[in-house]
């Protein structure tokens, strides 16, 4: 079976269908949007890595050793989205019940500037700062396997390395969608990326031809043999980052002008994930976790969330209804979120505020049931906590047009779970692939207001960029009700937000919110909608809603997908429903342990 073929949602006796087992070579992926039993469960966008996590499982691992057995699978099958080349956000819920995270962001090497992104007065346009050396900040994944392993794991980088090294040795079928992903223009340009990833000819692999990588392969083993610090951070890997984020190892034949970095070994030593409290907030008597700064996922689903809980009568709405007031509430998240979040190392951040009752009802007072905002101004946080702060000025966002990023969550059978979002940035990463060793360094600094040195979220040495990172975590009553994620920048947030609220508050399924066609509102006048729904995928979201939400005022941009969420939900008894996606990305992945 083609590895993305477009699903709807499919009924019982195909979501227990087994899929491709690892251990056949060349791996396959087979898409599963659905699975329901005990023993644990793993979704992921790939069946390779989620079947990998459900074998840990299975053979006596727990939720971490699973999520970071199937994240490394996913850095060989999909190499554009995440890789040890970038970092991301790790929610873990202990077996006893306590939730903490890891924040694995990438960081800016020592030596960046407010202005290194400026050239001649002015800032560089986003494809020049993207595709160079200067957008890759110190990579945080490797530093975020190994803690999370030793702190809550119970299987050494050796054990949980093992099914991606067999990936990457024995190859994968490509398909559409990893083809559509390579960047020929781009890619050609750097001699290690194009042998990897380029046909000799300079085109993109053609799907059904095998993709191998030795050399990841060899990087894992390093890994597993010498450590997170001694294997990575320091040595020929290291040295092989900082060479080719310094400079760019480009053909003769470079038709493009790729920029010297600023990532150095010293960089590399010096970094280390932080270990953060999660957000929390109440919502209609359920605790949703998510990440605080430097993302700001958890504190704009969360306000949003604050928000909607003061609409009076919002669960008994119509669903038109509640799309207008889920779309107001996000705009006005949003504008807060441009203003007052950032790396809370550099910038003070006032997340009390931001996630107070009192000042969503001053945000929600604003918001009525009939004519939308075009746009809306920050509001001030700082009024509902104590103290005073700064309120800085906007700047401009530079949302990549490839946005990328993975997602996956597991939970085992002891009542441990993990929501855990991971990338590269923008699909294909900087471009470049290090030398050697087989994976693309991220572009994680664009995420900067590099235009603005002033901004909240300006590039300074050692700050970690703002992320709209959202892995979340939701219980009741102290026990697991769900944990969901998406890739998809900016628009992570509003996919959370949608699928927490549609199965909250419109009585859907955890399968059905994570399908259903999704609208992003960000503060632009303009509404982001996506053209996928749950039982046919040439029904839009306007196709279902744009005449009503047009009527009351609101605007729609293109439609494009939105996400790639992965969940899974605690059934009573002790069960599992996983799920994934049925269309994005070609469909997903959903497995458990015992069907």
């Amino acid at each position: 079976m083609p590895r993305r073929t477009l699903l709807a949602l499919i009924g019982v006796s195909a979501a227990l269908a087994a899929p491709a087992a690892v251990g056949a070579a060349p791996y396959q992926h087979t898409t599963q949007p659905t699975a329901e039993g005990s023993g644990g469960a793993a979704a992921t966008v790939d069946s390779v890595a989620t079947t990998a996590a459900r074998d840990v499982l299975r053979r006596g691992g727990n939720a971490v050793d699973a999520a970071v057995a199937a994240a490394a699978v996913l850095g060989v099958t999909e190499p554009f989205s995440c890789g040890i080349g970038g970092g991301g956000f790790m929610v873990i819920r202990t077996p006893k019940g306590k939730v903490t995270t890891i924040d694995s962001r990438e960081e800016a090497p020592a030596a960046m500037r407010p202005d290194s992104f400026f050239e001649n007065g002015s800032a560089l346009g986003f494809a020049d700062a993207r595709w160079s050396g200067l957008s890759a900040g110190v990579p945080g994944t490797v530093d975020a396997w190994d803690e999370a392993l030793r702190r809550y794991g119970s299987w050494d980088f050796g054990r949980v390395l093992a099914p991606a090294i067999d990936v990457a040795r024995e190859g994968f079928v490509v398909d559409a969608t990893f083809a559509s992903q390579i960047t020929p223009d781009y890619f050609d340009d750097i001699p290690s990326t194009a042998a990897l990833y380029l046909d000799p000819d300079g085109t993109a692999k053609d799907p059904g031809a095998v993709q191998r990588n030795p050399d990841l392969a060899n990087a894992y083993e390093r890994i597993a043999r010498l450590g997170a610090r001694k294997g990575f951070y320091r040595g020929p890997i290291a040295d092989a980052m900082a060479k080719a984020a310094q400079k760019p190892p480009t053909a003769s034949t470079a038709d493009h002008i790729w920029r010297p970095g600023l990532l150095t070994v010293k960089d590399l030593e010096h970094y280390r994930v932080e270990r953060r409290a999660p957000t929390r907030v109440g919502y209609r008597g359920y605790d949703v976790y998510s990440m605080a700064p430097p993302s700001s996922g958890g504190s704009t689903v969360g306000e949003a969330l604050n928000i909607l809980e003061q609409v009076p009568g919002y669960a008994q709405m119509s669903d038109v209804d509640k799309l207008h007031y889920f779309l107001e509430a996000s705009r006005y998240a949003f504008a807060d979120r441009n203003v007052f979040v950032a790396d809370s190392d550099y910038f003070r951040v006032p997340l009390r505020g931001l996630l107070s009752d009192s000042f969503a009802a001053e945000r929600a007072s604003l918001i009525t049931g009939t004519d939308p905002n075009q746009t809306v101004a920050p509001g001030d946080p700082w009024a509902h906590q104590h103290g005073k702060g700064k309120q800085p000025k906007p700047g401009v966002s530079f949302f990549s047009p490839t946005q990328s990023t993975t997602h996956l969550t597991v939970a085992d059978r002891s009542g441990m779970v993990v929501s855990y979002t991971f990338t590269i940035e923008s699909t294909g990463g900087n471009g470049i692939v290090v030398p050697g060793w087989g994976f693309l360094l991220n572009n994680e600094l664009t995420d900067f207001n590099y235009d603005n040195p002033q901004h909240a979220n300006a590039p300074a040495g050692g700050k970690r960029p703002r992320s709209s990172i959202a892995p979340t975590y939701v219980e009741r009553d102290g026990r697991p009700f769900l944990a969901v994620g998406s890739p998809g920048g900016a628009t992570i947030i509003t996919t959370v937000l949608q699928i927490l609220t549609e199965r909250i508050d419109f009585g859907r399924s955890l399968p059905q919110a994570i399908a259903d066609p999704r609208a992003s509102q960000r503060n632009p006048p303009a509404t982001a909608t996506d053209p996928n729904s749950p039982t046919a995928p040439e029904q839009a979201f306007l196709d279902l809603y744009g005449a009503a939400l047009t009527a009351r005022g609101h605007t729609f941009s293109k439609p494009a997908e939105i996400g790639a969420a992965t969940g899974i939900e605690f059934l009573p008894g002790g069960g599992f429903l996983a799920a994934a996606e049925p269309v994005r990305r070609g469909g997903g992945s959903a497995q458990v342990v015992s069907p």
